[in-house]
């Protein structure tokens, strides 16, 4: 590409991105989640079935392969796959992507500074809520961002073993995770909504962040279900260390009631990406990342 054509289709990015500013995000997701929802026959296996051709859906991975087999839309976007679709790779002290998708950034973490773009980074201070302290244990660390786009399997699965020590849901936008917003909305995913779950392990604090979207109707963990809509005013923290909840690496943890953005996030020197991970690269979940140290 050219550089008049990398300066239009730079443009062309602002413009898509500034089209989201002024819609009413939340509303339109909402409106999404009940569509999703609905049970009559003829409309969701005609949804299912438009949606499967469109994003060329690999129905041979799924454990249910016609539309007539699941209730909703939605319960065929989170569907479950076949046993054995996803091996785990490595052994348990190796990284494995928490879900399918693409590379959005991979790297370490410049003091507090998480890239998002070309020109474009994110606090990990708000990324996490705002608490200092939170963030304390990532600077200096390591993140990988995974985007998921509407084809992909949208659960979402442990990356290391870990005990479940808090959660933090932030409001915000709901902005696209699509690449032309995240090379054009600053501080995107410090402004979209999104649950912080923090986990102690092998590895010592991980961060997995999940990240809402618009038409991302709704974020649900294994043990606490639905987590949104609806959207709340502030910052709701919830201490889960007497829960006894531990995840095994690979179990499922959450998913996205349609498509959106995982974060993961290590302390300084605990983790080791692959030499070969680069921006864009095609994931499947139990994929391996790197090595916790």
């Amino acid at each position: 590409m050219n550089r008049p054509q990398q300066q239009a289709a730079g443009w062309l990015d602002y413009l898509k991105s500034w089209a989201l500013y002024p819609l009413p995000q939340h509303a339109i997701s909402r409106l999404t989640y009940k569509l999703t929802r609905i049970e009559t026959p003829w409309f969701k296996n005609a949804f299912i079935r438009w949606f499967a051709d469109t994003y060329r859906v690999d129905w041979s991975e799924a454990r249910y392969q016609r539309p007539e087999d699941y209730p909703t839309f939605n319960a065929f976007f989170t569907r479950e796959l076949r046993a054995g679709a996803r091996p785990l790779e490595g052994d348990e002290s190796t990284v494995v992507s928490p879900a399918d998708g693409h590379i959005s950034q991979v790297g370490g973490i410049d003091r507090d500074a998480v890239f998002q773009a070309k020109g474009h980074s994110f606090s990990v201070v708000e990324l996490l809520g705002g608490d200092q302290q939170r963030a304390a244990p990532f600077r200096d660390g390591s993140f990988i961002t995974v985007y998921l786009s509407p084809r992909d399997y949208h659960r979402v699965h442990m990356p290391l073993g870990g005990k479940l020590r808090e959660t933090v849901y932030v409001p915000g936008r709901l902005f696209s995770v699509a690449a032309h917003t995240v090379r054009t909305v600053p501080r995107l995913f410090a402004r979209n909504e999104r649950l912080v779950t923090l986990f102690d392990g092998d590895a010592g604090p991980m961060a997995v962040v999940l990240v809402g979207a618009i038409n991302v109707a709704a974020i649900e963990t294994v043990w606490s279900g639905l987590v949104t809509p609806p959207p709340r005013p502030r910052v709701e923290v919830q201490d889960m260390t007497q829960a006894g909840i531990e995840l095994a690496r690979g179990e499922e943890m959450g998913r996205f009631n349609m498509g959106s953005t995982v974060i993961v996030l290590f302390g300084k020197d605990r983790g080791e990406w692959l030499d070969n991970l680069a921006t864009e690269q095609p994931l499947r979940m139990g994929q391996a990342l790197g090595r916790h140290n």
